[in-house]
């Protein structure tokens, strides 16, 4: 390569179990492998870490990908060329910590990537490239965030000599439209329920997509006609949305066909097909799977639980 990694910051190392020993990041022991010099602050603003970024390290150019920690002014000063970001949206649309589950929750096609230079305003920066990319209507962050890093990493570096020379800067790059601004808020855990009360089909299937990798969804079904027996919370982890549509009712039935779903039919009448579906305790299966461990017993979809 032309370009010598002086240095990498990680997350510090973590124990994975109770009393098993630290585990350096994913990063940390690629970066170890390839004897790269690594850097692990609790925080970015540490001041030991940042004397050792500027006194021994001394980087002419930072690059950022899903770090998860605020950069103070003074790690952004410290670059001659300044510090690029890798941000997998097509930005100013999905600034923030969720940015693939809340495009793909709000059913955005194309999505995208982008290159930006970091400011102190999170994802804010003016943008040195962005690529989108079209996707299939089942697309599922899981997939989708790898893929991307990988479009916006070939994009970084085709754009790195530019940088380099001079050609692209601070200055220079596309400046966001502010009035374009989407925020990408963290998400919480109880937005994992799927509420067909208030939800289209389409609307619970892009949620599924978009929290594939957490939360998660799910919802509560009732197994039997006695209403006195438990709740039963089902993880829903591969849907599709049927183009017919049906007359609302809480019961869920399988499809008439071999690789038929279970349709959940909201109150709007639109038909959502859960393909597999993961009870708790229990492994992820398919639908038919689901139904056979029923023993005839009929199953219908719950609403108001924690709402």
């Amino acid at each position: 390569s032309q370009y010598e990694v002086v240095g990498v910051v990680t997350q510090p190392p973590k124990r994975r179990k109770r009393r098993g020993k630290e585990i350096p990041s994913p990063v940390g022991l690629v970066a170890e492998e390839l004897g790269i010099y690594t850097l692990c602050p609790e925080k970015a603003r540490d001041a030991e870490f940042l004397d050792e970024l500027e006194n021994e390290v001394r980087p002419d150019l930072c690059i950022t990908a899903a770090y998860g920690h605020y950069l103070p002014k003074r790690f952004l000063a410290l670059p001659k060329f300044g510090t690029l970001n890798i941000h997998p949206s097509l930005l100013p649309r999905w600034r923030g910590a969720s940015p693939v589950q809340r495009s793909l929750e709000a059913g955005d096609n194309p999505v995208g990537v982008s290159v930006l230079f970091t400011v102190s305003k999170m994802d804010a920066g003016p943008i040195v490239a962005q690529e989108s990319l079209e996707i299939d209507e089942n697309e599922q962050a899981t997939t989708l965030l790898p893929t991307l890093f990988d479009i916006g990493t070939k994009s970084l570096i085709d754009a790195l000599p530019k940088v380099i020379k001079g050609d692209i800067t601070m200055d220079s790059a596309t400046v966001q439209d502010e009035s374009l601004v989407a925020e990408a808020s963290m998400i919480d855990s109880a937005e994992g329920q799927l509420w067909p009360t208030k939800m289209s089909a389409q609307e619970c299937h892009n949620r599924v997509r978009g929290f594939s990798m957490w939360p998660g969804t799910f919802l509560y079904f009732q197994v039997g006609d006695d209403e006195s027996n438990d709740p039963v919370k089902v993880k829903v982890v591969e849907t599709r949305v049927l183009e017919e549509t049906a007359e609302p009712t809480n019961v869920i039935e399988i499809g008439p066909k071999k690789k038929d779903g279970l349709r959940l039919v909201c109150s709007d009448g639109s038909v959502l097909e859960m393909l597999k579906v993961q009870p708790a305790t229990r492994n992820v299966m398919d639908a038919k799977s689901f139904v056979n461990g029923l023993q005839g017993n009929s199953v219908r979809w719950l609403s108001g639980l924690d709402e």
